[in-house]
């Protein structure tokens, strides 16, 4: 049924209309400006009901209903959007069709050709590439490329020969790895190999308002920062990053820096501005860097976190780099949302990454 009482989140009913069924104007604001709401809006010249961000033409105000979900838009006479996809159908059969091709491109030794991948999902080349690419940011074979990169970086951080490790890799000669160090692995395959050995990681652990607090850093900067689980977790994260570091606890020399994350969580008005030790591939690295632009307070989605590095389509390598992010809050990654604006998922939990924008923005409105 219609919405007749709107929770406090979302305003408060006016009883202005004869129906009952305009809800606090807010909500109408939102539709207008395509932005995200834990609500959905139906069109009765339509018979449709949408999402408050889809992307069709905004309908007459008279014509527009709200409901807080699909069974009550539903019940109401109303069929689904295939423009917004309020139901998910067609993003949740896309999503399958391309994490089978995810999977049989990680199950194959040889880069499989986009007429295969095609074939095996039932669909047309290019109705097959456009739905990889809208769900990937990547082509097939630039996602093939990534498994082999990330098969390299694993073999080496188990500490094969380079030699070994590229061909096990898939990789055709050594040198055509080194040509593309940067891209592939953020730094040589020796390096890599060695898995931080002969590197000192300094740690300290603190309590925060999320839990436990854990700082890692080298002679560089600060390499890890992560909250909200058990110690044993958190230092078995970091020792995974760093498998051949040595790292001990320095509670004084990293007092300042631990310092200086407790009070940007408690009044994050400015950027968390630490030296960064930050280890990643070329393409990570600019995702990184592009994060910490965002200013306090204010949110991006990761379709125009890509298009801030100029790649458009890359929407979903940018949302993986945001995943491996080694030092959230220096690199605020909880400040993208999804495509709707609901907060999709957080390494440190969705409620965590809640607080923080909420934190946010009231030191942005305090001034």
């Amino acid at each position: 049924m219609a919405v007749n009482a709107v929770p406090a989140q979302i305003g408060v009913m006016k009883q202005t209309h004869p129906n009952n069924l305009i809800p606090d104007e807010r909500l109408w604001d939102k539709v207008q400006r395509r932005e995200a709401g834990d609500f959905l809006y139906a069109v009765t010249s339509m018979g449709i009901y949408c999402r408050p961000g889809c992307p069709s033409p905004r309908p007459l105000r008279k014509n527009v209903r709200f409901f807080h979900s699909v069974a009550e838009a539903e019940a109401a006479g109303f069929r689904a959007c295939r423009r917004c996809d309020p139901k998910g159908d067609r993003a949740r059969l896309a999503q399958d069709v391309v994490r089978d091709a995810c999977a049989h491109i990680e199950d194959s030794e040889d880069i499989p050709s986009l007429e295969t991948l095609a074939k095996r999902s039932g669909y047309s080349r290019f109705h097959f590439l456009r739905m990889f690419r809208d769900h990937t940011g990547l082509t097939p074979r630039s996602y093939a490329e990534g498994v082999r990169a990330r098969r390299l970086h694993a073999a080496l951080a188990d500490g094969e020969r380079v030699v070994d490790a590229v061909a096990g890799a898939g990789f055709g000669s050594e040198s055509r790895v080194y040509e593309k160090t940067g891209a592939l692995l953020g730094m040589t395959p020796g390096a890599a190999r060695r898995g931080g050995a002969g590197e000192v990681i300094r740690t300290a652990f603190a309590d925060c308002p999320f839990g436990r607090l854990l700082v890692g850093a080298t002679d560089k900067g600060v390499c890890f920062i992560g909250f909200a689980e058990p110690d044993e977790a958190l230092m078995g994260d970091l020792r995974r990053r760093f498998r051949r570091a040595e790292v001990v606890t320095d509670d004084a020399g990293l007092a300042a820096t631990v310092r200086a994350v407790l009070d940007f969580i408690a009044e994050p008005r400015q950027a968390l501005d630490l030296p960064l030790d930050l280890r990643g591939t070329a393409f990570q690295q600019r995702v990184w860097r592009t994060l910490v632009s965002i200013p306090p307070g204010e949110t991006r989605t990761y379709a125009q976190l890509a298009q801030m590095l100029g790649n458009p389509k890359a929407v979903r390598a940018v949302a993986r780099s945001c995943a491996t992010n080694p030092v959230s809050l220096a690199v605020p990654c909880h400040r993208i949302v999804g495509s709707d604006g609901n907060l999709t998922g957080y390494r440190w939990g969705v409620p965590r990454k809640r607080a923080l924008l909420a934190r946010e923005a009231e030191s942005k409105a305090a001034g």
